[in-house]
């Protein structure tokens, strides 16, 4: 279990570096189909970052274990197996000042469980929805959001104003899917998010900085892997259509520039995309 912070950013933020650089794709632009990544024992989802590195490995099960908990299950995980990192954070106390709590980062390794044998599987229902099933659900999630902006539909580009605190988009029409849409609807809704009257991440209009720079890159991170999430809930087939090397190498930058990138942007997507999804919020104004 690592417990050097700088090298729990670099574990993770290099699995995602590895695979755009390999597989010329973005590893967070995945559906999953037996539902999110869970702990086999606990039956708790994985969260934040951790969405992202179990979700991309190529295994069709949704359940993970440590190498001990195979063995408590009397299975074992099979031998030249590799795993799989996930973060969590724990809180320290100062000696000097104990009512202060340190918070530190640390990793451990998990493997799925098509990687052991003597474990009884648990039986995955397909959670795959009907495309229309999934534009439902699309609705669905937008018409529940607390606080939900204006969309309008003004001007044939997508943005997010934090000034006048709106959505605009371009029509349906412009876009090859209807899928296509609403990823795009859910990437500046989770924007939207961050404004004072909801999670009050982007402090001002300057929050979001100029294009290009470290506060854009991450705030334009947090929208991506918050839109994916909601579309991997709504059941969107997400396509690597986008993916022109451009798009890429922005992206590569941006993490090779920033080892904390990666798992920042990632807890704070989860708090955006548990804020549209209600998972965290009593429904009270």
């Amino acid at each position: 279990m690592a417990t050097d912070k700088t090298t729990v950013y670099e574990v993770i933020t290099n699995r995602i570096i590895e695979r755009i650089e390999s597989e010329g794709v973005l590893p967070w632009r995945k559906p999953w189909i037996g539902g999110l990544p869970k702990n086999l024992i606990s039956g708790k989802d994985y969260r934040g970052s951790n969405v992202w590195m179990l979700n991309m490995m190529p295994h069709s099960s949704p359940y993970w274990l440590t190498y001990k908990q195979a063995q408590t299950l009397g299975g074992n995980v099979r031998k030249g197996e590799s795993g799989t990192p996930v973060t969590f954070w724990q809180f320290y106390e100062k000696k000097d000042e104990p009512n202060k709590r340190i918070p530190m980062i640390k990793y451990y390794t998990v493997f799925n469980l098509e990687q052991c044998d003597g474990i009884g599987a648990p039986i995955v229902e397909g959670n795959r929805m009907s495309p229309t099933e999934s534009l439902e659900q699309c609705d669905a999630i937008i018409s529940a959001m607390p606080k939900l902006p204006e969309i309008r539909h003004e001007q044939a580009r997508a943005f997010y104003s934090p000034q006048f605190d709106y959505v605009n988009m371009p029509s349906k029409e412009l876009f090859g899917c209807a899928e296509g849409y609403y990823h795009v609807l859910f990437h500046e809704l989770a924007h939207a998010t961050g404004h004072a009257t909801r999670l009050n991440r982007l402090t001002s209009v300057e929050e979001l900085g100029q294009f290009g720079s470290a506060p854009y890159a991450k705030e334009e991170l947090v929208a991506e892997l918050g839109a994916s999430y909601l579309s991997g809930i709504a059941g969107i087939q997400l396509t690597q259509e986008d993916n022109s090397v451009a798009y890429l190498q922005g992206w590569l930058k941006a993490l090779k520039n920033d080892p904390k990138l990666l798992i920042q942007a990632s807890g704070q997507a989860q708090k955006a995309a548990d804020y549209i999804l209600r998972t965290t919020f009593d429904n009270k104004e």
